[in-house]
């Protein structure tokens, strides 16, 4: 899962919701379930997020969207295991995936060569 957004210390609820494609709802929803996001606001009372709690953000999507738990679900994993681990483990899912579309980008161009060699033969 890969989450862009610019290097500044704030994040406006509108850029964290564009990032990880969903609706501010859901962000604020998500802010109100677990203790962990904890944002600041500002004279308006508009949220600003840190990258800590992008990471927390980042973490909660992996858990609820991808890996299918349930918001409780999420909740027991994060309290045993901690941000941190979770967030190694998303680290390691994402290295994986890379390494996946690079052995089946290797594959499609071997069997590419395969062809080309065997349309060569018949000629």
């Amino acid at each position: 899962m890969n989450v862009e957004l610019p290097d500044k210390l704030y994040y406006s609820i509108g850029e964290v919701a564009k990032a990880f494609d969903v609706n501010a709802s859901l962000i604020r929803f998500w802010e109100k379930e677990f203790e962990i996001i904890q944002p600041k606001k500002n004279k308006k009372g508009n949220r600003l997020f840190t990258k800590d709690d992008i990471e927390c953000f980042k973490n909660i999507f992996y858990l609820v969207k991808i890996k299918g738990y349930t918001l409780e679900g999420a909740k027991q994993v994060i309290g045993k295991k901690g941000i941190v681990t979770t967030t190694e483990e998303i680290d390691v899912v994402e290295r994986l995936q890379e390494i996946k579309n690079e052995l089946i980008k290797l594959k499609m161009s071997f069997e590419d060569s395969e062809e080309i060699l065997e349309k060569d033969e018949l000629n």
